[in-house]
């Protein structure tokens, strides 16, 4: 019996229905545990068809409870988020399913190999950023010193702050950015994401008040009647996140749409995540 062919990341992605089977239907190998992640996170193989690729398996039994999610749900706040980056074209999640498993129901996600020396943040020992970075703020390093936190003036990451914005995510940390071999930005970890509470917590606040670009307004634009009642998107997400989660989505894109910029922080909740990594 020969051996299942080995999928690279993109390859699969590109045929999101053939990404979507494997994931969905594929035999999941439990290889080993994912030590640095908050809830369990399996790291596995899913085999179908003579096809393999390795994936995260996240069971919702290793949820921790969180005071301001329902228990639960956070698997399908995955799943949500990747439906929603595949409605704006960008292919910034990687695909993601919601499936029983070895242990119960949870997301299954495609494994990103994230290539090492990818120049996304930095800390530098200055007071504004150098050309071609955004400032996020200043970060406490230590023996009463401080250093300008900033992230790259990089197309990719600003596609992800505005799906952020949209999913209204909690946890945009510098480790939940991925750059993949072939230069595409994957982002991951979207469990606590469509509060109907204004949550936003992120690493990318480089652009914040300013102008969407123009492609993002034509994206928001698209998002806004996929999400309206009976639309493609608003069908997938029932179920996923909750209803009145579905109306505060709805009113983020408006409000992006309105504004026409960036979001600022709110100054009613922490702005950064911490650890910011």
């Amino acid at each position: 019996m020969s051996a299942p062919e080995r999928i690279p990341p993109r390859s699969v992605t590109t045929d999101g229905v053939t990404t979507d089977r494997l994931l969905a239907e594929g035999e999941l190998t439990v290889v080993g545990r994912i030590r640095e992640a908050s809830n369990a996170a399996l790291y596995c193989t899913v085999t179908h068809d003579g096809r393999q690729a390795a994936c995260v398996y996240k069971p919702v039994a290793g949820e921790r409870p969180l005071w301001d999610f329902p228990d639960g749900t956070l698997a399908g706040r995955e799943v949500a988020a990747y439906l929603v980056s595949e409605a704006t074209g960008w292919d910034l999640v990687p695909p993601t399913v919601l499936r029983d498993g070895p242990y119960g129901e949870g997301m299954v996600q495609l494994w990103i190999e994230a290539v090492p020396g990818a120049e996304l943040l930095a800390l530098v020992d200055q007071e504004e950023p150098s050309p071609g970075w955004k400032a996020i703020g200043l970060a406490d390093v230590g023996e009463d010193r401080t250093a300008l936190l900033v992230h790259a003036d990089d197309q990719r990451l600003r596609r992800l702050a505005v799906l952020d914005a949209v999913i209204n995510n909690a946890d945009r940390k510098g480790g939940h950015l991925l750059p993949a071999a072939d230069g595409h930005l994957y982002g991951i970890d979207h469990g606590v994401t469509f509060n109907a509470e204004n949550k936003l917590r992120t690493l990318l606040w480089g652009w914040a008040g300013d102008p969407l670009p123009e492609e993002a307004v034509t994206v928001l634009g698209h998002l806004r009647e996929q999400l309206k009642e009976g639309g493609t998107l608003a069908e997938r997400l029932t179920g996923l996140i909750t209803t009145a989660e579905l109306d505060a989505t709805r009113a983020r894109v408006d409000a992006l749409l309105t504004s026409g910029a960036h979001p600022e922080p709110s100054g009613e909740w922490p702005a950064i995540p911490w650890p910011p990594v």
